[in-house]
């Protein structure tokens, strides 16, 4: 089975390589954010990686305030 969208770099990414990327698919066949963030998900589960959540861009380390 295929799937519908263009893969960035022309080709399939690897497992490993696909979990690490923030995005898989070619950003300018998309109209819109949204349906880039739907594709790159059906994407993800497609190759059997974990989908991002909104916290992925979020660093894990706390910051520390001067006081």
């Amino acid at each position: 089975m295929g799937f519908k969208y263009k893969w960035k770099h022309g080709s399939v990414p690897s497992r490993d390589k696909a979990a690490r990327s923030k995005y898989l698919l070619e950003e300018g066949q998309f109209n819109n954010k949204k349906d880039q963030n739907l594709a790159e998900q059906e994407a993800r589960k497609y190759l059997g990686v974990p989908v991002r959540i909104p916290d992925d861009d979020r660093s894990i380390l706390g910051y520390s305030q001067d006081w």
